[in-house]
């Protein structure tokens, strides 16, 4: 075999082409290891592919990817039993994109659409490069599956590399990083193992790290979700479950499928049976990995909608690229469906689980107030989203859905009524609901952040418009009382005006309302305006300008307003009477008086004059 060594140029621009992989493409250092080893994998498969047509000689028993660091040496090799690399694909395969110029390269990938970028699994590419993060001079000798000769190629990364005669055993590949002074850490195994573990620990390729002569095993090397499901236990998956998301909890539900079609994945995805912190108070993105042909590539694709999070797992598949973006993945076309594919199984799940009352329960008061975002957040969804929902209610104990509510309705109520503030206790108690409970007319209890937020987006279900009682003038006359429920209402014609009058810049308007029976006066929101509960976490925010001022209505049937009504001419005074008015609406909607110390002498005074 001839000695003869062949020296081939990179191209002109070779050295912005490195500093472009090197420091542009990863931001992690270690990511050249994750991907060394995709390629290592990668090249067994290939191998055993190819030995199902007898085109190749089979992967030997036991065949690993082996990564031996050598402390004295200063190199790490990463060794494949793989199906190899010729003299030509050598040359082809570590040189193309560099050959063809840094210039062209970045340009056809600002250009191409995001899922036409160049693949380059298994042909090393710009993955290949990341090893110059860490090493100053590469070797890589390689014997094609079903060949003799065996070839090495070899760069410093400075403009060329050099192509020369080798031996080697048996098929595979041969990577040897000469390492830097500062990479020295990635010549302690346990090091290595932990960046494997990280990356690759479900490969089912074996992989090893030497140790003292021996190799370890750095992977698992089972993927569980490739399994059939028929092959997997209740303890296998709950084991999985808690190793991917660090709980000890059961999970609620086990989604395990493999989508065939216009694009093929498998996906193994956990909804929790308790409440992670962060669920509803951390991060906002979903953490679902995912895999291609195995390997971790990133939990920050976005594979769940942000109303999803609380899912977690895995979705592996064979059709996309592992590319030059498989560090920062880019949203491809692939990618959007399995996104969608992916969102509509959970929502598929979420539905037949809420079937059994009792069991979805758990999951809602865990993950309601979350799922509840997807109102707002993604309005494509909202009809899914709507039949997921759950309520406390005015007229029933427990939870209670929309359609259950619509089945209910009064004859003659034309609207979904909801009442939102910050505790449903209050809010069960609250005088907002005096009328309607006095017509058996039932209202939603809302009680998280976000209920003052959807009602709005959603708007309507089942044609029945959603409707706010704090939210303008609410209609209930065409709702029969019961006999005797209401007493007579007193005339406050002439009342009204001198109340506007007296609280002019305090309150948008003052009027008599249906919806009191024991409460004197209650606060409104201005038609078309926020709600009540909305006002109040705008002003929480320092939000609250322009929110206009209330409403303040008066229950003609009460005693206090039918003692006002007959004080009622156009010489009367009402401006204390009018400001205690609006002072008692506001404390019973949990705000404070507009005067705390004022509305104290009041109501000493009120209370003075009832026992003289």
């Amino acid at each position: 075999m001839s000695e003869t060594v062949e020296r081939h140029e990179f191209g002109a621009e070779v050295g912005r082409l490195l500093d472009l992989v090197v420091h542009a493409l990863y931001s992690d250092r270690e990511i050249f290891l994750r991907e060394l080893v995709a390629n290592a994998a990668d090249a067994v498969d290939r191998r055993r592919f190819e030995a199902l047509t007898g085109g190749v000689p089979a992967v030997p028993e036991g065949g690993a990817v082996r990564v031996v660091p050598d402390k004295e040496g200063r190199t790490l090799t990463i060794s494949d039993p793989g199906v190899g690399m010729t003299k030509a694909e050598l040359a082809t395969n570590l040189g193309t994109i560099a050959r063809s110029g840094t210039r062209a390269f970045t340009q056809s990938l600002a250009e191409a659409p995001a899922g036409d970028r160049p693949s380059l699994i298994g042909q090393f590419g710009v993955g290949f490069y990341s090893a110059f993060m860490v090493a100053d001079r590469v070797e890589v000798t390689s014997r094609k599956a079903g060949a003799e000769e065996a070839w090495t190629w070899a760069s410093e990364g400075r403009g060329d590399f050099t192509l020369s005669p080798a031996t080697r055993a048996e098929p595979g590949t041969d990577i040897v990083l000469h390492l830097k002074e500062d990479a020295a850490d990635y010549l302690e195994p346990f090091r290595l193992k932990a960046v494997i573990r990280k990356w690759a620990d479900h490969i089912t390729i074996p992989i090893t790290v030497a140790r003292e002569g021996k190799d370890e095993p750095a992977n698992e090397g089972t993927a569980l979700w490739r399994k059939p499901k028929s092959e997997i236990t209740a303890e296998s998956y709950t084991e999985f479950y808690r190793h991917l998301g660090h709980v000890f909890d059961e999970p609620w539900a086990t989604l395990h499928w493999t989508a065939e079609g216009t694009v093929d994945f498998t996906a193994l995805l956990f909804i929790p049976g308790m409440k992670p912190f962060e669920a509803v108070e951390g991060e906002r993105e979903s953490r679902v990995r995912l895999h291609v042909r195995r390997m971790f590539i990133t939990d920050e694709a976005g594979l769940l909608p942000n109303w999803l999070r609380f899912v977690h797992g895995v979705v592996d598949t064979e059709d996309l690229p592992l590319n030059v973006s498989r560090e920062m993945l880019q949203a491809t076309p692939i990618l959007a469906r399995i996104r969608r594919a992916v969102t509509n199984r959970v929502i598929s799940e979420l539905k037949a689980r809420a079937k059994e009352a009792e069991d979805y329960a758990k999951f809602w008061e865990n993950f309601g107030p979350v799922l509840k975002e997807g109102l707002f957040d993604s309005p494509e969804h909202s009809k899914d989203i709507a039949q997921l929902l759950r309520f406390r209610s005015s007229a029933v104990e427990g939870w209670t859905s929309l359609a259950d509510y619509v089945s209910r309705m009064k004859e003659g109520q034309e609207a979904i009524y909801v009442l939102a503030g910050d505790a449903p206790e209050a809010l069960a108690n609250s005088p907002q609901l005096e009328g309607f409970r006095a017509r058996g007319v039932e209202v939603l209890l809302l009680s998280d952040q976000i209920d003052a937020f959807w009602p709005e987006r959603l708007d309507r279900f089942e044609e029945k418009p959603i409707r706010s009682v704090t939210q303008g003038a609410v209609d209930l006359s065409k709702v029969a009382a019961p006999e005797g429920a209401l007493e007579e209402a007193a005339d406050v014609s002439r009342l009204l005006p001198l109340l506007k009058d007296a609280l002019k810049d305090q309150v948008s308007e003052v009027r008599a309302t249906e919806r009191l029976v024991g409460s004197p006066v209650v606060l409104a929101a201005a038609e078309g305006g926020p709600d009540l509960q909305m006002q109040r976490l705008l002003n929480r925010a320092g939000r609250g300008l322009g929110a206009g001022l209330p409403v303040l209505e008066i229950n003609p049937r009460h005693s206090l307003v039918r003692a006002l009504a007959a004080k009622a001419t156009g010489e009367a005074s009402l401006a204390d009477a009018a400001g205690l008015l609006l002072d008692l609406a506001r404390v019973q909607d949990g705000d404070a008086p507009r005067d705390p110390g004022a509305f104290a002498r009041r109501v000493a005074d009120a209370f003075a004059a009832s026992l003289g």
